[in-house]
């Protein structure tokens, strides 16, 4: 179809409804990423992009003796093969889609639709795609495998945001009366949030790279202390480790995960008495500014991950309770980038309107 015959609505619908999918496909990779980490298939395949040599994980008799000759230090396990191979299946149709995406954008770029994030979200994919495989060639180094998680975190910020852009473009909707609301002055702290949150998530990142989250098995305690005596944040916070041979399981001393798992439940407290906080002070003041829904999901988003993190140490860490953990923190990260997104619109219409007021102002008097 040719840039001429579609109107600059007609693309954006068009190219936020692909974004949307590759807002969900995303979500589905990073949950496919959590159950291939606790299920122990990091390392399923020793190879990359494929599983032993093959474009599927060997099952037959005389696929697993030729995976095994060529890989005689790692022999098949056909169980931990396939979760890797799927979360491998699952990326790189999403890297599809971003590529398609991107495409699209240059295509029509005269209809007005955003070129430079979609590049730029293709070319990250390009450098998450590295980290994927110098996650299986360095050997779950925890290093690479936190960087792509939040690798993964990120390009669903991104992918999210340029929804919202293609979403509102592609509504066009005309100036309306702006909300009576004295929420102007809560961005900065919004922003502040946000940070919190992307910290958060880094932690939670390091905590599942060195395998930590079962470090405490007690609430609201750790291993019956406040504050364990022989915690090592040293050890538990090097980032220079030496690379190899094998973190699957993790390779830290058992106070180095204590100080990270403890770090990480400090985190989560901050969080939530900020946003806590915060939400209540916006409440309070929300007008009729058309915030109330957003700020109804970060609440209710937060609550579900606070209730799912202490569900993980009460119940020992199970798999469907990880794994959703896992989302939810994605989904906490989601949401407060719609909050911010939505709450950037206000100020616009009222600097619209005082304008307006303004000039209608000077014809009056003149």
């Amino acid at each position: 179809m040719n840039q001429s015959s579609l109107s600059p609505s007609t693309a954006a619908q068009a190219m936020a409804r692909w974004a949307t999918f590759a807002v969900l496909l995303a979500v589905v990779v990073i949950m496919l990423g959590a159950w291939t980490r606790l299920v122990h298939a990091g390392l399923g395949c020793p190879d990359w992009p494929g599983c032993y040599g093959f474009l599927t994980v060997p099952q037959s008799e005389s696929s697993i003796a030729v995976a095994n000759a060529r890989f005689p230090d790692t022999p098949v396990d056909v169980e931990k093969g396939w979760p890797e191979m799927i979360h491998r299946y699952a990326a790189g149709t999403l890297g599809l889609v971003v590529f398609g995406l991107a495409a699209y954008a240059v295509r029509h770029r005269r209809t007005g639709v955003p070129v430079k994030l979609p590049l730029f979200i293709a070319g990250f994919i390009l450098l998450q795609g590295a980290f994927g495989m110098w996650t299986v060639t360095l050997k779950l180094w925890p290093q690479v495998v936190a960087l792509h998680l939040l690798g993964g975190f990120t390009t669903l910020s991104l992918l999210t945001l340029l929804t919202l852009r293609l979403r509102g473009r592609a509504r066009q909707k005309a100036d309306r009366e702006p909300p009576s609301t004295g929420l102007a002055g809560f961005r900065p702290w919004l922003y502040g949030g946000l940070l919190l949150v992307v910290l958060q998530v880094a932690l939670g990142a390091w905590t599942a790279a060195n395998y930590a989250a079962v470090a405490c098995t007690d609430l609201p305690t750790c291993q019956g202390q406040w504050w364990p005596e022989e915690m090592d944040f040293r050890h538990g916070f090097d980032v220079a480790q030496h690379v190899g041979p094998n973190y699957l399981g993790g390779q830290l001393t058992a106070d180095g995960r204590v100080a990270i798992h403890v770090t990480h439940r400090l985190g989560a407290v901050v969080v939530l008495v900020y946003f806590v906080a915060l939400l209540a002070l916006m409440w309070r003041r929300i007008g009729d500014s058309g915030l109330d829904n957003a700020i109804r999901l970060v609440a209710v988003v937060l609550s579900v991950q606070v209730l799912l993190g202490l569900a993980n140490v009460v119940f020992h860490i199970p798999l469907s309770i990880a794994v959703a953990h896992n989302a939810m923190g994605a989904g906490l990260l989601l949401s407060v980038i719609h909050l911010i997104w939505q709450h950037q619109l206000l100020p616009k219409a009222q600097n619209a309107t005082a304008t307006h007021t303004t000039t209608m102002n000077q014809e009056v008097t003149a």
